[in-house]
């Protein structure tokens, strides 16, 4: 089950276009399952908050809920990282009032934070946030504001994916772009096998290697740059050896696209110097 069913854009997609699909998905999700959808995101009047407290009636569908799956939250959003973080010496108190003050809602808080606090096995809190204005705010940003205002830091998470826009450290083997541009070369490798002729098993194992390879894909600026490039250049390979298809070839483009924006100028002025 799932309660809220975000739709992000990749690549060339827009965000309107991503809304104008959330809506497709809520009336199917009524008309299929009967369970009443409420918009959120891009373009919507209400918040998750407002839904989950029960101030707000379904948009599709209801307006009672479905008796056990409840409702559900369909909406277009840009990408976000779920980012924890774990803090030493610091009690739930002190904690939740740190989260509070690096809120995007606070008076100097970050852009594009949102911040909970946990207490955790073992005695440990845990500082919980969502990252939605990767342009504005990522992990490095907010573990430097942080440690400035004194906080003792410890383990830090990546809970799923994370754009390599806004990837540190931390989401090693969990870039969303190296992600994409592995499922490509997956799919790729598939079909390459299916055509069974001693090239292209070749070619369907090299497929196969590399798609591990941008799996794990690691954080930093030369695995960017590498990958881009990678990526990129897979396209025109799969395609000389007749195993491109439309799905893929977005999947490698939309990578290529997200890597090349986690290019730092400097990084990028380096690399033209070379």
């Amino acid at each position: 089950a799932a309660d809220v069913i975000p739709i992000v854009p990749l690549g060339r997609t827009s965000l309107e276009s991503c809304r104008d699909l959330a809506h497709e998905v809520a009336h199917r999700i009524w008309e299929e399952l009967k369970v009443p959808v409420f918009y959120y995101g891009l373009g919507e009047s209400k918040r998750l908050v407002d839904i989950r407290s029960g101030r707000a009636t379904p948009d599709v569908g209801g307006p009672l809920l479905h008796p056990t799956a409840g409702g559900a939250c369909v909406g277009a959003r840009p990408a976000l990282v779920a980012f924890n973080v774990i803090l030493y010496d610091t009690d739930l108190v002190t904690a939740r009032a740190l989260a509070r003050t690096v809120r995007e809602t606070s008076s100097g808080g970050l852009r594009g934070v949102q911040a909970l606090v946990f207490q955790l096995t073992g005695g440990r809190v845990q500082l919980s946030m969502n990252l939605f204005r990767l342009d504005e705010t990522k992990p490095d940003d907010v573990i430097a504001e942080l440690e400035r205002r004194g906080a003792s830091l410890g383990a830090q998470e990546v809970v799923g994916l994370c754009p390599a826009l806004g990837a540190n450290a931390a989401a090693d083997g969990r870039v969303l772009e190296g992600r994409l541009a592995a499922v490509a070369a997956g799919r790729a490798s598939r079909r390459a096998e299916e055509l069974a002729d001693g090239e292209h098993r070749a070619l369907a194992r090299r497929l196969r290697e590399t798609s591990g390879a941008l799996m794990r894909v690691g954080a930093g600026q030369d695995a960017f740059l590498a990958a881009a490039e990678q990526s990129a250049a897979l396209i025109p390979v799969l395609r000389a050896g007749g195993v491109l298809d439309d799905d893929a070839e977005a999947l490698l483009d939309a990578a290529a696209r997200g890597f090349r924006a986690a290019i730092s100028t400097a990084t990028a002025a380096l690399y033209r110097a070379r």
